[in-house]
């Protein structure tokens, strides 16, 4: 599998263009940050891999095959999960009636390991499988988010925000769950608000400004706070 290659893309929004001429790559194995300010476009990059967001140029290609104009459902069955900012769990639905909407998404080629692997990352959701979604605290839904998606046995993981209103604890844990999931072979796509901490845990991460790729770091470019600040202040 040669993962996810996105090539001089750009998104539109009537007049407002969110992203412009954006490329990057992530392969199997292999954590890529996108990070930036606040509308810089980086939530916007993740819907149009995923069908939803209009893309008015470039290309998305999955294993060197083009999915732009595909609905989201084909994406999601080409391999790819996406775990939205705001985590959208159902909670009136019980913990495992929400991991197993995750199955929907899968394809063929799965080898249906993926509950399997929520439930190993996060004993969370199988101690609490039969409680209402609703019911549980904000680090708990998310884990469930991440489960949900993981479900789906995916080839490509694309997460928004997982560690958005979370304590520090919690926190720990997601960033543990996602070099575990790296580890596993899996291809992830990371957009956050943790700057630093996301520079520290990706193999490479992006600096998105005003929809453009401002600036590449590596993992030892996490402590150049000043890089940093400069290329969000750009």
């Amino acid at each position: 599998m040669t993962g996810l290659e996105v090539e001089n893309l750009s998104v539109r929004y009537g007049a407002v263009e969110a992203v412009r001429g954006l490329s990057l790559e992530v392969r199997p194995g292999q954590i890529v940050g996108l990070i930036g300010p606040n509308g810089a476009g980086k939530s916007s990059t993740l819907h149009a891999i995923m069908g939803s967001a209009p893309i008015t140029g470039g290309d998305v290609r999955l294993d060197g095959t083009s999915i732009v104009g595909r609905r989201p459902e084909e994406v999601a069955r080409r391999g790819v999960a996406l775990v939205p900012e705001g985590r959208r769990i159902f909670g009136e639905l019980t913990v495992d009636e929400n991991l197993r909407l995750g199955l929907a998404g899968r394809s063929a080629r799965t080898n249906g390991d993926g509950l399997a692997r929520a439930h190993e990352l996060f004993p969370i959701l199988r101690e609490f499988r039969s409680r209402q979604a609703g019911v549980l605290s904000g680090g708990q839904q998310q884990q469930l988010a991440i489960g949900r998606a993981l479900a789906a046995d995916p080839e490509i993981l694309l997460l928004d925000e997982p560690s958005l209103g979370l304590a520090p604890k919690i926190v720990d844990i997601v960033f543990e769950a996602l070099t575990q999931i790296r580890d596993a072979g899996l291809a992830v796509l990371l957009v956050e608000q943790r700057a630093q901490r996301t520079v520290a845990l990706a193999d490479v991460s992006h600096v998105l400004a005003n929809g453009e790729l401002r600036l590449t770091l590596g993992s030892k470019d996490a402590a150049d706070t000043e890089r940093l600040v400069a290329a969000y202040l750009a």
